[in-house]
């Protein structure tokens, strides 16, 4: 039997297709994911908002404000101080998102831009800007007026950020949508295992293959063979999912959380399910292994699409129309393994998916098994 592993495993190690589609496809994929999804959360970082400043008399209390707000390493404005006509030929060619003229109070003109999702904001932080700070220098006005000495109290209030809303993470794992992708990758890699089960059925049966015909007639039992051929196919499988994660892991720096072990053993496990459903379905019926290969690619990317590789709300739409997919959706159980890991705090939810996965990986084994057992030939 360790004879059988030994050579099973090394030409599962040599096949072109485990180097390409299961160790490179899989990197280079991870690669393009990062550097696409890097460019988009970069994109999404707050920019300061360029403004021009006119100042019409001069205004000490408001150059304080504008120093402190324009200072430190995320200013929420970058001010240019101008004369009037300087200030709106910068807004005429859209260099500047907004002019304050600064008197006595603080008036604001945003004309003359394009419209855009992203400026439209600008302007609103522009304008709110200025309404706040008009509101807060009338009251403080008028404390001066009515009782001077309330005045510290009353700029202490008003430099407190009051809400009534206090915002409070339900988790402290990453809860960034975009590594819904990387999970799915991984799911991915697992179920294109499903290939070294299919070659295994194949080179296991007479009627299949010229070898499956030499092992029928050898003086072993087909049982250890099959069973010293599927751990070899489970042994590679690993460490394609291995170095898959690895790589998106330690050199790509993608967050899967800090239950790192526990990450390979849903990555791994995932391998096991994908390598037992080729196993499976290359065991029904006498078609060539490259039909049934075509099948178990077509399956495996159709499982990984609902789960979300390809558009990373689809599991959240299967959710609303048939959640009860999901949950025997192999791309979808170990994904969510991932997602488990990352973002809850005790082990319910990934035991839950865990236990799923090895009730398919024992279903799929033991229906190749069945499949397979006392097969006999009239001519070989």
């Amino acid at each position: 039997m360790w004879h059988n592993f030994k050579y099973d495993f090394l030409v599962c190690l040599r096949s072109k297709d485990v180097i390409l589609w299961m160790l490179l496809f899989p990197v280079f994929l991870g690669t393009v994911f990062h550097i696409a999804f890097g460019n988009i959360n970069a994109s999404n970082a707050f920019e300061a908002v360029p403004v021009a400043v006119v100042m019409e008399s001069e205004n000490a209390a408001f150059r304080t404000v504008m120093d402190e707000i324009t200072a430190g390493e995320e200013p929420l404005f970058t001010v240019t101080y101008a004369d009037r006509e300087q200030a709106m030929k910068l807004l005429e060619e859209n260099e500047i998102s907004g002019i304050m003229f600064v008197d006595d109070s603080v008036k604001v003109s945003v004309s003359g831009l394009t419209s855009g999702t992203v400026i439209n904001v600008k302007k609103t932080i522009v304008k709110s800007f200025a309404e706040q700070y008009n509101s807060t220098a009338a009251i403080i006005e008028d404390t001066m007026k009515t009782d001077i000495s309330k005045l510290p109290s009353v700029i202490e209030a008003l430099s407190e950020q009051v809400s009534c809303n206090e915002q409070l993470p339900l988790t402290d794992g990453n809860t960034d949508n975009m590594l819904g992708y990387f999970y799915n990758l991984i799911a991915m890699v697992g179920l294109l295992g499903s290939n070294l089960g299919v070659y295994m059925t194949v080179d296991n049966q007479a009627n299949l293959s010229p070898l499956g015909a030499r092992r029928c007639c050898a003086p072993r039992r087909k049982i250890a063979s099959m069973t010293s051929a599927l751990l070899a196919r489970f042994a590679a499988e690993t460490i394609c999912v291995s170095v898959s994660l690895t790589y998106l892991i330690f050199v790509l720096g993608i967050d899967f959380g800090t239950k790192i072990p526990f990450v390979y053993l849903a990555g791994i496990l995932g391998g096991f399910l994908g390598t037992s459903f080729g196993f499976f379905v290359g065991s029904i019926g006498t078609k060539d292994g490259d039909t049934k290969s075509a099948i178990c690619i077509a399956a495996s990317l159709t499982c990984c699409f609902f789960s979300g590789l390809m558009i990373n709300t689809m599991k959240g739409m299967v959710d609303t129309v048939a959640p009860w997919f999901n949950e025997i959706n192999p791309a979808a159980v170990i994904s969510d393994a991932f997602y488990c890991l990352n973002i809850y705090d005790d082990y319910e939810r990934f035991t839950t998916k865990i236990i799923t996965m090895l009730i398919m990986t024992v279903v799929f084994c033991l229906g190749g098994f069945l499949l397979t057992r006392r097969r006999r030939y009239a001519s070989l």
